[in-house]
């Protein structure tokens, strides 16, 4: 893992001399600049963890040079203000405009180290909030004492123990990114960033741009691969991902180099690639579809995350988990799973996995009623029909007279219909509503006749 890298801003020689030598003594990476044009420069040619910026400088002040960074998109890091002839207004305008802390010159070691120290943890926390808030609901660590978890847990931990790339595969809703996220947490690069690249999302030109960044005159743009310096680039669904951002990729990460878009200066970066993917890569190689190299160049370390329908003796630790993380996070009733319950749960398929579990579990936390949870409103909740005012405890479920295939394709039909007239024919409410991805929604709707814009209208 790299240490903080630091840039250090003072017009005076023998203070940034003297910075340099006690932060580099501390571990940390560490440029200089003593004028704000060296200041502008540095930020541009690397993204720093922490700024030192003195107020007083031959050819401006840290204050307008602190608004013109604060107005371009936000601070990207934390900025320490430092000064000899500071005043409460100065530290007031500092602080306004989003610096960290304001220290006073002569400066005291001491005391900067552990404003440094104490900043450069915040940015780390906050890094983390905002993570779990971008996947709130989802149970950070795997859940299950299973000898399929047991293993996978064990094969994390010996891969955590290395710096190469790791491929995940694994049908939607498996839990790939909590997998890649307890492999981050293990290794040796858990202090910096887990920086999700949701590739699907992205194509072409901007992809390459959110990727690796981009220069308008003094505007510089960060890409995610500067954000994740030192720590985890996690690509999500990266079979999805087109064949010039493969190629674009994959040499900077073999460089451990880029340049950002309108940019002529190389970036160096260093980052370990987690990849994650529903899709048979192989498959996508042979097909045209994606890099033979790239392919290989991930599938150094193959994680296959088995769906939860091959270790059901999971699910009830799972139900409980999701059921306790539900009732801290939004303050549902906690319910009990009568035997029944919990034994056709533990039959059902669960085409969307983990995902699909914690859902059912959010719904029936929500929309029932009573202490337990029983077989038929589980069958009730699967099948997608509204809950009765009162459970009547055992209930039966109606079997159409017809051969498997065609009573399952009709009970798909009628479901996924009925769902999508409740998401009001929003493709992406239904995928979350289903636990399912849209790309497999719209084979599954191809394959039973269904069409979602008539569907719509009809409804």
């Amino acid at each position: 893992m790299s240490e903080a890298y630091i840039l250090v801003v003072d017009d005076e020689p023998d203070i940034r001399m003297l910075l340099q030598d006690v932060l580099e003594d501390e571990g940390y990476q560490v440029a200089l600049a003593g004028s704000v044009a060296e200041a502008k420069a540095q930020r541009r040619s690397r993204r720093p963890d922490l700024i030192l910026l003195d107020v007083w400088m031959p050819d401006g002040d840290g204050i307008s040079l602190l608004k013109e960074w604060s107005d371009d998109e936000g601070l990207p890091c934390p900025v320490v203000m430092i000064s000899g002839h500071g005043n409460v207004e100065t530290a007031v305008d500092a602080t306004r405009l989003g610096a960290y802390d304001f220290i006073e010159k002569p400066l005291s070691i001491d005391k900067l180290l552990i404003t440094l120290n104490n900043a450069l943890e915040a940015a780390r926390l906050q890094r983390e909030n905002v993570g779990l808030k971008r996947h709130a609901g989802t149970v950070q660590d795997p859940v299950g004492d299973s000898a399929t978890m047991v293993n996978l847990r064990d094969q994390v931990q010996r891969m955590a123990q290395h710096d190469t790339w790791v491929l995940i595969t694994g049908e939607p809703g498996v839990g790939k990114q909590t997998f890649a996220r307890l492999l981050h947490a293990r290794s040796a690069r858990r202090e910096s960033p887990f920086i999700v690249v949701s590739v699907g999302s992205l194509s072409g030109e901007e992809a390459i741009a959110e990727l690796f960044g981009s220069e308008q005159g003094e505007h510089v743009r960060y890409g995610l691969l500067e954000q994740a310096a030192g720590g985890v680039l996690f690509l999500d669904e990266v079979a999805e991902m087109d064949l010039q951002t493969q190629g674009r990729l994959l040499h900077a990460l073999d460089t451990q180099r880029i340049t950002r878009i309108g940019g002529n200066q190389p970036i160096s970066v260093n980052v370990r690639v987690i990849a994650a993917s529903q899709y048979d890569l192989a498959e996508a190689v042979e097909q045209g579809h994606f890099r033979e190299d790239l392919y290989y160049r991930l599938n150094v370390l193959p994680l296959a995350i088995p769906p939860l329908r091959d270790h059901a003796e999971d699910i009830p630790e799972l139900l409980e988990c999701h059921m306790r993380h539900l009732h801290q996070q939004e303050g549902l009733p906690v319910r009990a799973f009568q035997r029944p319950a919990l034994e056709r749960l533990q039959q059902y398929h669960w085409p969307g996995n983990v995902r699909e579990l914690r859902n059912l579990v959010q719904r029936l936390m929500i929309l029932g009623s009573g202490d337990e949870i029983t077989r038929d409103e589980v069958e009730r909740t699967l099948s997608g029909q509204p809950q009765r005012a009162e459970e009547a405890g055992e209930g039966t479920v109606a079997i159409p007279d017809l051969p498997l295939r065609e009573a399952r394709e009709q009970f798909e039909r009628e479901y996924l219909q009925q769902q999508l007239e409740r998401s009001e024919g929003n493709m992406t409410r239904l995928a979350e509503r289903v636990g399912l991805e849209r790309t497999h929604l719209y084979r599954k709707f191809k394959a039973l006749g269904i069409d979602p814009k008539r569907v719509k209208s009809d409804s």
